[in-house]
C-alpha cells in the first residue's frame, strides 16, 4: 500500500510511474491566465480530444463531395455509422455487440425503454428507486407512471439514506426489495448517483430483483466511462446512459442504450417503432409492415446523428486504446489521493473542515468525490473558479470533484490541495 506525501515531488514521481500519462496530451483544456485549468468537471462534460477536429472534417468533406450518396459512399458510410460504434461500446459495458446501439438522447432512450419495460396491471405495479436521484429521471418515472393512469404516490418506492448519513446501505434495497415483492414490477436506480458518487451492487441489485419477478434497469450516466461494468454477465434487463461525461464526446452527444439479448424477440415487450429500427435490408423497400431488426437496433427510431457519432467515435478509440481496466486501476489510486489530500488540507482547518460524502470503499465509488462544504458554502466554489480549478456545485452545499484518470494528474491533484489550502484559510 502507498503512503501518500502531500509534496509536488512525490505527486510527480506517481506521474512518471504512471503508465497512462500521456493520454493528457490527447485533450483540450480550457485556459486561465494561460495556463491549463485544474479540470476537474468531467462528470459533468468532458475535454474536447484534439483528434474530433479531424474526422469532423473528413465526414464535411463527403457531405460537401458527395451529397446523398455519402449514406454508402462516403469514407465511413453513414448508412452503417451507428454499426462502428458497437463493438467499442459493448467493450465498455460488458455488452454482446447486439445488446447495445447508440441514438438518441439519454432521457429520450430511458422513456422508450420505459415503454418497453413497464406495463403495469393491477398485482405488479411498483418502482423502486433512489429518494434522490438526477432530477431528469425522477421526470422519466413520474410521466411514465401517469401514463398508466397511476399515481406516482401510490408506484415510487424510495430507498433513503439512513438518518444522519449521505449514502444508501444497499441492505435496504435489498430489504424494500423482498419487502415488497408481490407488487414490485422494476427496480430503476442510477449505477453510479450523481450526487454522492456512491457505486451500486448492480450484480446483486439485479439478482434479487429477478428473484421475486422483478425488471432491473439503470441510468448509467455517471457509471459509463467511469467504472468497469457488465451489463451482459450481471443479467441487467436494460440500461441507458449519455456521452458527453466521461465519454467526453461533446456536449448533447448520441446517447448509449443497452437491453439483455434475451428479451430482443420476446413479443409480449412493446416497443415504437421507426424505420431505422426496420431491417437494413429491407428499409428501403418502403413497406407498410414494420420488420424489425433481430437484435437491439429493432428499438431505433431515426436516421442516425453522424456528426455527433463522429466525436463519439473518436472518444471510444481512445477508450479502446486504453482499456477499462487499466483506467479503473489508476482511478483508484488518484482518486485516493484527492481524498488524502483533501483530508489533509481541511482537517488543519477548524472553521472549514470538509466532509467527503462519497463512499470511502474503492470499489463503491468511482473517480468523483463529493464534499460537504461546512463553514465555507459556495464561497469555497466561488474561490476556486476564480482561481482556475473548474469543478462542479450542487445545491445546497456539495462540490463535486471529478480526477479523470483519462486526463487528470497527480501533480493536478496536488496542485488543487494547494488552491484549497489558500482557500479555506481566507
Amino acid at each position: 500500500m502507498i503512503e501518500f506525501k502531500n509534496t509536488l515531488c512525490f505527486a510527480k514521481e506517481l506521474d512518471k510511474e504512471d503508465k497512462i500519462s500521456h493520454y493528457k496530451k490527447l485533450f483540450h483544456f480550457p485556459k486561465h491566465n494561460n495556463k491549463n485549468v485544474l479540470y476537474f468537471t468531467g462528470n459533468s462534460l468532458g475535454l474536447q480530444p484534439k483528434s474530433v477536429r479531424n474526422a469532423m472534417l473528413q465526414e464535411l468533406t463527403d457531405w460537401a463531395n458527395l451529397g446523398e450518396k455519402g449514406h454508402f459512399n462516403a469514407t465511413n458510410p453513414w448508412y452503417f455509422y451507428h454499426k462502428f460504434l458497437k463493438n467499442q461500446t459493448a467493450n465498455l459495458v460488458g455488452a454482446n455487440t447486439s445488446e447495445v446501439v447508440c441514438m438518441n438522447g439519454l432521457t429520450v432512450n430511458l422513456h422508450l425503454l420505459f415503454l418497453s419495460f413497464y406495463n403495469p396491471n393491477k398485482d405488479k405495479f411498483k418502482i423502486l428507486c433512489e429518494s434522490k436521484m438526477f432530477p431528469s429521471d425522477r421526470y422519466v418515472l413520474e410521466s411514465q407512471v401517469r401514463l398508466h393512469g397511476l399515481n406516482p404516490k401510490d408506484v415510487l418506492i424510495e430507498v433513503c439514506p439512513r438518518p444522519g448519513e449521505f449514502i444508501i446501505n444497499e441492505d435496504d434495497i435489498l430489504d424494500l426489495i423482498e419487502k415488497n415483492k408481490n407488487e414490485l414490477l422494476l427496480v430503476f436506480l442510477e449505477g453510479v448517483n450523481y450526487y454522492t458518487g456512491q457505486f451500486f451492487n448492480l450484480k446483486d441489485i439485479s439478482a434479487a430483483a429477478h428473484a421475486v419477478g422483478a425488471y432491473v434497469g439503470y441510468d448509467l450516466a455517471h457509471a459509463v466511462g467511469n467504472v468497469e461494468l457488465q451489463l451482459h454477465e450481471w443479467n441487467v434487463d436494460f440500461a441507458a446512459w449519455c456521452s458527453y461525461k466521461y465519454l467526453n464526446s461533446g456536449p448533447g452527444s448520441v446517447a448509449g442504450f443497452f437491453i439483455n439479448d434475451t428479451h430482443h424477440n420476446n413479443k409480449d415487450i412493446f416497443k415504437l417503432q421507426g424505420w431505422w429500427g426496420n431491417n437494413e435490408e429491407t428499409r428501403f423497400k418502403m413497406k407498410n409492415d414494420f420488420e424489425g431488426s433481430d437484435d437491439v437496433d429493432a428499438w431505433q427510431l431515426s436516421n442516425a446523428p453522424i456528426f455527433s457519432m463522429v466525436s463519439h467515435k473518436v472518444s471510444l478509440d481512445i477508450f479502446d486504446e486504453v482499456g477499462i481496466k487499466q483506467l479503473c486501476e489508476k482511478s483508484k489510486l488518484l482518486t485516493s489521493y484527492l481524498e488524502f489530500i483533501i483530508i489533509q488540507e481541511s482537517s488543519q482547518h477548524e472553521v472549514c473542515n470538509l466532509e467527503i460524502i462519497t463512499p470511502a470503499n474503492k470499489e463503491r465509488r468511482g473517480c468523483q468525490l463529493s464534499i460537504l462544504t461546512k463553514g465555507a458554502g459556495k464561497e469555497l466554489y466561488d474561490y476556486l473558479s476564480q482561481h482556475g480549478v473548474f469543478v462542479d456545485w450542487r445545491e445546497p452545499d456539495v462540490i463535486r470533484i471529478a480526477p479523470v484518470p483519462l486526463y487528470n494528474s497527480f501533480e493536478d491533484v496536488f496542485m488543487f490541495g494547494q488552491i484549497l489550502k489558500k482557500a479555506i484559510s481566507m
